[in-house]
């Protein structure tokens, strides 16, 4: 029995140990969900390996829980890999630079009933800029909203849909919406806007699954061209359904130069909570610097938790 026991524990870690492993010698997107998971399922198969090892003390279990601890710490390296350098300003030059904050949430489109509650926490944020993704919740609630960020692209503005949204308290210099791919429509927002003197980009973006097909990868490819182009500060908020290990969102940082906070707040599942995944981010370009990147604790019906970002620019 405890034999049995042994070889089927050993079973199911060789297996998640196997979909792991695959990303280093291939690059298929049905595996890009586990990609994403690469921390939890090498942690999951370790504590396998350790209970196997309690029924029956064998080489092969050793050899899993290395190989096991192995890919767990490459996970944390590649995490780490493009996390943005802390700021390295003197005390009194960082007293001088203004901080600015950002709001981003996907407030899930069918979380019709919460949709007071996100429009009272988007006009109490205090946020310079709020980033909405799939805004249809708060489509009844605009015209308070508006009170206070009178500047909006979505819902009516450049589209017809109330899907992504970006909200300003000051004037767009420069203002587009445009696709990315075939799968769905007006998911990507670039604006320039005027922060007490410093022109700052900010962008918004909702892709797709990467499980469904290579569309998140065509998706990612189209961006990284169009904010290759972008000039000056430069900041990305968005639901982007993966993790920044993922290969694909690797190869988007490499070429765009965008850098993430590090450790990430969890986004998702809600139920994971502080122990779930980042598949919500925010991402900056040099000069532009995040100073912390928080998670909203109430998720407030959505699937998704969002993101209160402070960032500075300095002079």
């Amino acid at each position: 029995m405890r034999h049995t026991i042994y070889c089927v524990l050993c079973v199911l870690a060789s297996l998640a140990l196997a979909v792991l492993a695959a990303r280093y010698a291939t690059d298929l997107w049905l595996l890009a969900f586990f990609e994403s998971l690469q921390t939890h399922i090498s942690l999951f198969a370790i504590a396998l390996a350790l209970l196997a090892l309690v029924f029956k003390r064998h080489w092969y279990a050793v050899f899993l829980l290395a190989f096991g601890a192995g890919l767990a710490v490459h996970s944390v390296v590649m995490l780490r890999e493009y996390a943005a350098s802390p700021a390295a300003n003197p005390p009194a030059a960082a007293e001088a630079v203004k901080t600015f904050k950002l709001l981003s949430f996907n407030i899930e489109d069918s979380n019709l009933e919460n949709g007071a509650r996100i429009a009272d926490l988007i006009v109490g944020s205090k946020a310079d800029v709020v980033e909405i993704f799939e805004a249809s919740p708060i489509g009844s609630q605009l015209q308070r909203i508006i009170d206070i960020y009178p500047y909006r692209i979505g819902c009516g503005v450049m589209t017809n849909d109330c899907d992504s949204l970006i909200l300003s308290k000051r004037p767009f210099r420069m203002q587009s919406m445009r696709s990315l791919g075939s799968l769905w429509d007006n998911r990507f927002i670039l604006a320039t806007i005027d922060m007490d003197g410093q022109p700052v980009n900010f962008a918004s973006a909702h892709l797709s699954k990467p499980y469904f097909d290579e569309f998140h990868m065509v998706e990612l490819d189209i961006m990284a061209q169009l904010l290759k182009d972008v000039r000056g500060p430069l900041i990305l908020a968005g639901d982007f359904n993966a993790s920044v290990i993922a290969p694909d969102m690797r190869y988007f940082l490499k070429e765009t130069d965008l850098r993430h906070s590090f450790p990430e707040p969890a986004t998702w599942p809600i139920s994971g909570g502080a122990y779930g995944i980042a598949i919500d981010h925010v991402f900056a370009r040099a000069p532009l610097q995040l100073n912390s990147v928080q998670q909203i604790p109430d998720a407030m019906g959505s699937n998704h938790y969002g993101l209160v970002t402070e960032f500075s620019i300095p002079r």
